[in-house]
């Protein structure tokens, strides 16, 4: 048993904010069924490569992108700028719980699929439309992308190397704001899902990038705000942490090849700190008056952080990690992505997952986090191939036999 079983899902969306909100609602147990365009379907299944091989080792159509964001779904194909288009999907609402939808705003208008007109076909209905910018504002005809978004939202601003120490502005490593976006989305639908199971009575959901985005600043935003207008807005710290200190990466000494070498180290409160300060034998640290406590700290960075990175460099990384973590002193390797996939606790915790596609057998992906002790989160069904289950969903949601289809 699944916590979202019986709960019937219309994706209409593509790329990954939408995807990943309808992924997760898919991976606790709804039917997600993921509607694409016939030939084409989602723009993200030519993202590539890296493609899935097929079995003379030549590129499938199936990318690694599309393949991370759309477990557990089914696929059908359908062309709803068509009048029959339009029909299907209006049958296919009678039926669902929820619809998920990116379209540029106005455009599932013009379709006559609107939640305006859908509501009235299915007043149960949850319908959540993720956008750039929202439904309303100045810019809410603009296409939303997540590289602008970052921008905009302000994140790029305090990401990246000080200006100082020749850094810019960098965007993070994945698309961070399409992603909250589909969680912030997902809590939205199950949110949406229990009033209407109270009252009868769905709802429309405005989830945009820009807005989480602005959310996503969390401290740093309260940080401007509190301090507004007299001091001005943070800026790129690299990996040093604006209200904690010392919180970032050291340099170790290099490697027996000569490279150089890396840790984290992440004090979170005073006692720590002198628990750092035992480890580099510099006891006397946590009694100077400067280093005592956390605000000190900051306040003293400047002369504490190349006094701790002196020590740093004189032992190896190894050396560092296992004295630091015997004292409970919060640290960690900085990892590339063969070695997350090979951590024991990641390996322990079940991280990866194979799945059995069509194409590859024991196909390897990353699972689902939420651990769940009574209604797991599902490995049932792979990522769809173009339109796989449109016949099987017309049958299950619509009762249609494929004479009729």
């Amino acid at each position: 048993m699944n916590s979202l079983d019986g709960i019937r899902v219309l994706d209409l969306s593509r790329v990954l904010a939408g995807p990943w909100c309808t992924q997760t609602l898919a991976d606790l147990g709804a039917d997600v069924v993921k509607v694409e365009r016939p030939l084409v379907g989602d723009d993200t299944r030519g993202w590539g490569p890296p493609f899935l091989k097929q079995a003379d080792g030549q590129d499938s159509a199936e990318s690694a992108y599309f393949l991370g964001a759309n477990r557990n779904k089914r696929s059908i194909t359908c062309d709803f700028s068509t009048l029959e288009g339009q029909q299907l999907i209006r049958q296919l609402v009678s039926k669902a719980d929820v619809l998920v939808e990116n379209f540029k705003v106005g455009d599932m208008q013009r379709y006559g699929l609107d939640y305006d007109s859908l509501k009235a076909l299915n007043p149960r209905l949850v319908y959540c439309s993720v956008t750039g910018y929202g439904q309303t504002g100045p810019y809410a005809d603009k296409a939303g992308y997540d590289f602008a978004v970052q921008a905009m939202g302000g994140l790029m601003s305090v990401t990246g190397e000080r200006d100082d120490a020749g850094g810019g502005p960098q965007k993070v490593g994945v698309a961070v704001a399409d992603l909250f976006t589909g969680m912030y989305a997902t809590v939205a639908v199950l949110a949406a899902l229990r009033h209407a199971e109270r009252t009868g009575t769905g709802q429309y959901i405005d989830m945009c990038l820009l807005d989480t985005q602005v959310a996503m600043l969390a401290n740093l935003g309260a940080n401007y705000l509190v301090n507004s207008p007299a001091k001005p807005p943070p800026g790129r710290m690299g990996n040093a942490h604006v209200n904690i200190v010392p919180y970032q990466v050291f340099e170790t000494a290099c490697k027996a090849s000569g490279e150089r070498d890396f840790l984290i180290v992440a004090v979170g409160n005073d006692s720590q700190f002198a628990k750092l300060c035992d480890c580099l034998h510099r006891s006397e640290w946590a009694a100077d008056t400067r280093f005592v406590r956390n605000q000190d700290r900051v306040k003293h960075r400047d002369i504490l952080i190349p006094m701790l990175a002196e020590c740093f460099m004189t032992q190896a990384k190894s050396h560092w990690l296992a004295t630091l973590e015997s004292a409970k002193v919060p640290c960690g390797p900085i990892n590339n992505l063969a070695e997350v996939f090979k951590d024991p606790q990641v390996l322990h915790r079940q991280m990866v997952q194979t799945w059995q596609h069509p194409l590859k057998a024991d196909l390897p992906l990353v699972a689902s986090p939420i651990k769940m002790s009574e209604t797991p989160v599902r490995q049932h069904l792979p990522p769809p191939m173009l339109g796989e289950h449109t016949l099987q969903v017309l049958n299950d949601w619509l009762g249609q036999s494929p004479s009729e289809n």
